[in-house]
């Protein structure tokens, strides 16, 4: 069987088993009134202890909307940084909205650089390639976001790029009242509010991401035109493409299916997949329940195999028509901006489903408070970060572990091998890389390779994520910790040439990068997870190292 449902130019298909579970959720979210009570901002849907929160938090349902506001704004800041001579945008920040922005950019095919890491490399080439058609946009409070505002403000004072023209090259993205807001008007920066009812998670379509965007070219115009067009299904209770999808999704998690393996196969929205894995995990991964995203490089790839435990979502075409994948639940197709309000529909309401709050993050600030814990010194000393001896060296490659944990490996293939071995039954691997998102690229090659060495090592084989540090942290960080507790960590850290120190702060991007590091692994072990940390003494070797011994 094989039901397909469309309005305002989305398409969602549920093929084979999914359709008869996800029917019977279906019609208790329209019992319930579902549908309507979203569209009409009912907070209390969720349970009353959620209402609070979520009162403070559903302004993203009218954002097709009300962001028009913003468009003949963000025209007159891109046709002034024209007339400055400044093309290369640069957004510095974190969140939710980063990958939303870096989605429409991809999308769009215009350029726009996402600096949402403390990686020295990666900051150093973005500083190197030239500053003097640079405009930055700001957005977020995190460790890293202050940072690197810190960064690039004393990198423009360095070219000489002082007073008002220095001023002319940031754009801030701020809630009203907040510290990023107080201090840009004070360097006067042009500040851009933040609505202050949207969540980071939920941010696509305001003003953090569709600034940059905008600043580099995009059309939000059409963007937001193409979220419009579904907006007005999301009242229906049937012929609702997002109210299908989100009872999909819950009665998977209701289910044994609780693994959600999203695969690309020709849907034209480069990276929104790396958005859509940061919003099911921080929406449903929380007391101990939730849906894992699992983002594949294909429909071929290693980790999209059917099995008990996977729901498959491919974005792009139907599953029933001719070409690799068609076997699989479900499939959505259609243009970013209504993809964006699709998926964040679906997932607040499969969290009705599961029984969480969508818009609490009660684990996300573990791992911060673990990490500000390392950076704190005492009158204003560097950090200090233990270091202990590694159980095993190999040549470029450290291995930290417990001994316990390895039960002797003497190799990298044994290590790993042990690792996999360690994931609980039901579980997953998580393959976490606190290193250069384009110079050490190859690191995100590890995930098929250890899908596939787990699938010949396991009767049943464990799932592979992969995702890059810190930006994992403010995504499927939360899932982590508040998910399931059957998931085990390889972390990879690498060694730093060339640090760049952080005006007005006791410690350098290095630094901070490996507190983030440690202060994740540490929250992880105390849960406790099985967890694995390997440090590059040199990044390339190194990563050659590992790849060589899962081939």
């Amino acid at each position: 069987m094989t039901s397909v449902v469309t309005a305002g130019g989305i398409s969602v298909t549920i093929r084979g088993p999914v359709l008869d579970e996800s029917e019977t959720v279906l019609d208790r979210l329209v019992y319930d009134g579902v549908p309507g009570a979203l569209a009409s901002r009912n907070a209390k849907l969720w349970g009353p202890d959620a209402a609070p929160l979520a009162a403070r938090r559903l302004g993203w349902l009218g954002l097709p909307e009300t962001s028009r506001s913003l468009v003949p704004r963000l025209a007159g800041l891109a046709a002034r940084a024209r007339d400055d001579g400044l093309d290369r945008v640069v957004l510095a920040g974190a969140g939710g909205t980063a990958p939303a922005a870096e989605a429409i950019c991809r999308t769009a095919g215009v350029e726009l650089t996402v600096l949402d890491t403390a990686d020295p490399h990666e900051v150093a080439r973005v500083l190197a390639a030239g500053l003097e058609r640079t405009l930055v946009v700001t957005a977020g409070e995190s460790l890293e976001a202050d940072a690197l505002r810190r960064v690039l403000a004393r990198a423009f004072a360095e070219a000489g790029v002082e007073g008002e023209a220095a001023a002319r090259r940031f754009v801030a993205v701020a809630e009203a009242g907040s510290a990023l807001e107080g201090a840009a008007r004070e360097a006067g920066w042009e500040v851009v509010p933040s609505e202050p009812d949207v969540g980071d998670r939920f941010g696509a379509l305001g003003a953090a991401a569709l600034v940059p965007a905008a600043l580099a070219g995009a059309d939000v115009d059409a963007l937001l035109d193409e979220a419009y067009r579904l907006a007005g299904a999301l009242r229906q209770p049937y012929d609702n493409p997002a109210l299908a999808f989100g009872a999909a999704l819950g009665a998977s998690a209701l289910g044994r299916r609780d693994k959600l393996v999203i695969a690309d196969h020709g849907s034209g929205l480069a990276g929104f997949a790396g958005w859509a894995e940061q919003l099911v995990a921080g929406v449903t991964g929380k007391q101990g329940k939730g849906l894992l995203p699992i983002v594949v490089e294909g429909v071929d790839s290693p980790g999209f195999e059917l099995t008990d435990e996977l729901r498959r979502v491919i974005l792009g075409r139907r599953p029933d028509e001719p070409g690799p994948g068609r076997e699989a639940g479900v499939s959505v197709a259609g243009p970013l901006g209504a993809q964006f309000l699709l998926w964040e529909y679906a997932a607040v309401v499969a969290a009705r489903v599961i029984g969480v709050d969508p818009f609490a993050e009660p684990d996300v600030g573990e791992s911060l408070d673990s990490t500000a814990a390392l950076l704190r010194s005492e009158e204003g000393a560097a950090p200090t970060v233990v270091h202990r001896p590694p159980a095993l060296v190999s040549d470029a490659v450290e291995v930290h572990a417990p001994e316990e944990l390895l039960k002797g490996a003497r190799t990298l293939t044994e290590v790993l091998e042990a690792l996999l071995e360690a994931v609980p039954e039901h579980g997953y691997l998580a393959v976490l890389a606190y290193l250069d998102r384009s110079g050490d690229a190859r690191a995100a090659d590890l995930r098929p390779l250890l899908a596939e060495r787990g699938g010949r090592l396991r009767k049943r084989a464990a799932p592979v994520t992969f995702g890059w540090g810190p930006r994992h942290l403010h995504a499927t960080g939360q899932y982590h910790k508040g998910g399931p507790p059957n998931g085990a960590f390889l972390q990879i850290t690498g060694a730093v040439s060339g640090d760049v120190p952080v005006p007005g702060r006791p410690y350098t991007l290095g630094e901070l990068q490996l507190a983030q590091a440690f202060g994740d692994l540490r929250v992880l072990r105390s849960l406790p997870r099985p967890a694995v940390r390997v440090h590059l003494r040199d990044r390339a070797e190194g990563l050659s190292q590992l790849v060589g011994a899962l081939t």
